[in-house]
């Protein structure tokens, strides 16, 4: 196992370092020290041409602002809360409307604005980068000073795991996720409509006419979101499902069942590249790229329509009424720890 890092540039007077890992398999993960964005999954396909599958920017400099949010560390809460308030406890906490009517991703600056101090080290079967920092009281109007730590490991098994711990010393909220779009035909050469997915669900969060959750679960079964028997992506996305109008796409909570088996899997046929994803939280939600913003890709081209399908496991995020918000709390100086593992595959 090998780590290096590399500045590339500077911002707000601090350094923009990109930090590599890869393993003997030929696999190679990048993380920016800034957002704990995951630049790079470098993997290769059936013919052993390695080539990136998550989408990328050209350029850092878009990654200030990164409008998409590709492949960023999410916090403190994934996903749209309603009307950015929450009933925590006795208090009504206001948040930032940055996704109007609703607080989004963790508000106007969220945890993929923040700069991180960095540790890393190689083993023989595995290496790590950990990130950290402390999210003080009351940024973004989010109680407690947060102690935050993230871990992405690269094993020797073709398996990236990503590791949240956190701690507060108020009540607070946390629902951590990473919002890397992956496109395993490689160097987003296609659109990810041929995808197959599967998905070990029967049922969806409901969002409301403002992609907000109502509190309700809806069943799936022989709906364009059942996904419990691997099939294209393309195949229902453009039907007639009132969640997927309402989406311009696929972009919900999918409640994931557990048991046996990966959670999700992704499989390109034409690359033989497949990801397999085994995660502790009670959703994924599933992202297929329906609002490209206009930066240009490491490709050269901007940002396309529907290139990229985001997979962020999570818990349901907070709706109507505060509604999963006990999904989202995490009590004075108790432990939040999560894990997700993504493992690479070629068939």
């Amino acid at each position: 196992m090998e780590i290096f890092e590399k500045v590339l540039g500077v911002f707000n007077n601090k350094e923009i370092i990109c930090y590599s890992m890869s393993n003997s398999k030929g696999v190679e993960v990048r993380v920016l020290n800034y957002g704990g964005i995951i630049t790079d999954i470098l993997m290769p396909d059936r013919n052993n041409k390695r080539e990136n599958i998550v989408l990328k920017y050209k350029n850092w400099e878009s990654y200030i602002e990164n409008p998409s949010y590709l492949g960023s560390l999410i916090g403190r809460t994934g996903g749209r809360i309603f009307n950015a308030e929450v009933d925590l406890g006795d208090k009504k906490l206001v948040l930032n409307k940055n996704y109007n009517p609703n607080q989004g991703h963790g508000g106007n600056e969220g945890f993929n604005k923040k700069f991180y101090e960095v540790k890393y080290e190689a083993l023989e079967n595995e290496a790590y980068i950990e990130l950290s920092r402390v999210s003080p009281d009351m940024e973004e109007n989010y109680p407690g000073n947060l102690k935050v730590k993230v871990k992405y490991i690269l094993t020797e098994d073709n398996e990236l795991k990503i590791r949240y711990y956190a701690k507060s010393d108020k009540d607070t909220l946390v629902n951590m996720t990473n919002h890397s779009y992956f496109n395993l035909s490689g160097d987003g050469k296609e659109s990810i409509l041929n995808h197959n997915l599967y998905i070990n669900s029967k049922s969806i969060v409901e969002l409301n006419d403002v992609q907000a959750p109502t509190g309700l679960l809806m069943f799936i079964e022989g709906t364009e979101y059942d996904f419990t028997s691997s099939k294209k992506i393309g195949k229902g996305i453009d039907g007639n499902h009132p969640q997927l109008l309402q989406g311009k796409g696929y972009d919900i909570p999918w409640y994931i069942e557990g048991g046996e088996g990966p959670d999700l899997e992704l499989y390109d046929e034409k690359s033989g590249r497949a990801l397999e994803v085994y995660t502790d939280r009670k959703t994924i939600v599933v992202y297929t790229h329906n609002y490209p913003d206009d930066e240009i890709l490491e490709n050269g081209k901007s940002s396309q329509w529907r290139y990229g399908v985001a997979i962020e496991p999570q818990n349901p995020p907070i709706g109507v009424n505060s509604c999963f918000v006990e999904d989202s709390i995490l009590k004075q100086d108790e432990e939040y720890i999560s894990q997700t593992i993504y493992k690479f595959e070629v068939r």
